[in-house]
């Protein structure tokens, strides 16, 4: 299944169905008087998360989505029927945006989250509405409304725990493979990764969901390479696992690279809690990643760790950092949310 995570759809709610002019005509009756029902209503367009969708491939092949149009009322008081509603799948974590790409109308995080997009149009008034003491025949009847029709952007950021940063080839495809079930292509070229992966990690007592952020460079931001679309699916994540590799000849300046563009992408990105890692100490002896990781920790004042994803060193102990990171923004999200019910006797 190829991967997709931005779709551009065109929406339309069905049209309300007219009102009908109509008068009883019976025998034995002298005076009939109007009949003519109401239109029937529009359908809605909704917007509904469902758990079983994980790309917005489909949208690929279809881009339309229309409601039902309302019936039109008939004669004896009949109302027409409604048209019927038009649902749209969404895999969990699709963001709605207006047509300019930027205003966010619905963020729909979980399975069930459902949003109305757009209503459905009145049905109109038939001639019996328009019945009075004074107008005893109306010979007049409403149309129904049109419905509402717009061009909107889906946008998926995936629902990820803790996502893997680092530059091409730092080891983040095979890390996630090692830690996995995920099947990632691997190779060793550049780019090799072109879109996220996903893959649920056990640490402990715990099960936690790894996001693999394909390569960043300098000036990804601008453009550069893949650019920094990708970023977007890490923005929900409790915390970064940035890679870094042994080989590198400079491991400060590649883990400036990534920070930069971290702060240039915005939206708090570059505040999320972090974990360094230098990545691939399998390729060198134990002794020189150790000295490596702390020059490196020395010149950044932060914690510099070491790993191996394809000799499983310091494997565990990561992955436990990680899941107790997750664990207490977990806690405290909880928390938080809890203090926000107000008060009720």
């Amino acid at each position: 299944m190829k991967f997709l995570d931005q779709a551009k759809i065109y929406i339309k709610s069905g049209n309300g169905g007219n009102g009908c002019i109509s008068f009883r005509r019976e025998k034995y009756i002298e005076f009939g008087g109007p009949n003519g029902g109401d239109g029937g209503r529009g359908g809605n367009v909704w917007a509904l998360c469902v758990d079983n969708l994980n790309t917005l491939i489909d949208f690929r092949f279809q881009q339309h989505y229309k409601a039902g149009n309302g019936q039109h009322g008939m004669g004896s008081d009949c109302t027409g029927a409604n048209g019927e509603d038009k649902q749209i799948l969404v895999p969990p974590g699709t963001q709605i945006l207006d047509e300019d790409n930027d205003t966010v109308l619905a963020d729909l995080t979980k399975p069930g989250d459902k949003v109305l997009l757009a209503k459905g149009g009145n049905g109109g008034f038939g001639n019996a509405r328009f019945k009075s003491s004074t107008n005893q025949a109306p010979r007049n009847a409403n149309p129904g409304e049109p419905g509402i029709e717009s061009t909107l952007w889906l946008r998926l950021k995936l629902i990820a725990d803790a996502g893997l940063v680092g530059l091409p080839n730092a080891g983040k495809s095979t890390f996630l493979a090692s830690v996995s079930a995920a099947k990632p292509k691997i190779a060793d070229y550049p780019f090799t990764t072109l879109h996220p992966n996903l893959g649920v990690v056990k640490a402990g007592d715990m099960d936690f969901v790894l996001a693999d952020i394909p390569g960043l460079i300098e000036g990804a931001h601008e453009g550069a390479g893949i650019g920094d679309r990708f970023l977007g699916h890490i923005e929900r994540c409790e915390i970064i696992l940035h890679l870094i590799d042994a080989n590198s000849e400079d491991l400060e300046k590649d883990y400036n690279i990534i920070r930069g563009e971290l702060e240039a992408y915005g939206t708090e990105l570059a505040e999320k809690e972090e974990l360094i890692a230098i990545s691939k100490c399998d390729s060198i002896t134990e002794e020189i990643a150790e000295e490596r990781a702390a020059e490196l920790s020395n010149l950044l004042g932060k914690e510099v760790i070491t790993l191996s994803a394809v000799s499983g060193y310091n494997l565990e102990r990561t992955l436990l950092r990680l899941g107790s990171t997750i664990r207490e923004n977990r806690k405290r999200a909880k928390e938080a949310k809890k203090e926000k019910v107000s008060w009720r006797p």
